[in-house]
């Protein structure tokens, strides 16, 4: 999904909060903080006038993000044995998507994979490169209320088995062809077509955008 296709209350309200966010980190007096609060206001009351969210819990939803605005991570992992795709079915959408999940402050990125694989697929792996970098506003639905982006690693599996978890019901390996409903944006098909090329050309370029 393009940014054109992104609701325009949903960038709207975003832009707004993160003006919010960032003039409530610099204010240096009172007045200034009562303005910015009271944009923060309004962008939760958007949110909770377009979605199912009451505006309470959409102002805790934009208030827990201190400091400077900036966009989050993702990160997924790429496991494939045998010629097979690794998925692990999601517990809130039921559908299927490449482990991964929102990136922790203090791990480095092949840290940060490595543990999100291990947690909802009970394997060990070595990320060995990078598929690509997206613009999760950009590859698939919008990505909750912040903009995000999203880092796919091709890792090589070292050890463990197939484990579900809290946020994961079950775990396989796929056909490439006979892919299960994908739960996007977690995992889309240009994923999966940039991954086939990669494993197909060594040499590929990471993509990005």
């Amino acid at each position: 999904m393009s940014e054109t296709e992104t609701p325009a209350w949903l960038r709207w309200a975003r832009e707004i909060q993160a003006i919010s966010q960032i003039g409530l980190y610099y204010s240096k007096n009172q007045y200034d903080e009562i303005n910015f609060s009271r944009l923060m206001e309004i962008a939760a009351e958007m949110a909770a006038a377009h979605s199912d969210l009451d505006q309470t819990t959409a102002m805790t939803v934009f208030g827990s993000q201190p400091g400077y605005a900036t966009v989050k991570v993702d990160v997924r992992g790429a496991l494939v044995r045998d010629s097979q795709l690794l998925l692990v079915k999601e517990r809130r959408d039921g559908r299927w998507c490449m482990p991964g999940g929102w990136a922790d402050v203090g791990e480095t990125p092949s840290e940060m994979v490595s543990r999100e694989v291990l947690e909802e697929s009970g394997f060990t792996v070595v990320p060995e490169r990078i598929v690509g970098v997206y613009d999760a506003n950009r590859a698939g639905r919008p990505l909750s209320f912040f903009h995000a982006y999203k880092i796919l690693f091709l890792c090589r599996i070292t050890g463990g088995t197939a484990r579900p978890s809290e946020e994961t019901e079950a775990v396989e390996f796929f056909d490439f062809d006979t892919l299960p409903p994908l739960s996007s944006p977690r995992t889309s098909m240009r994923h999966i077509e940039d991954l086939q090329r990669c494993l197909q050309n060594p040499d590929q370029p990471t993509v990005f955008d």
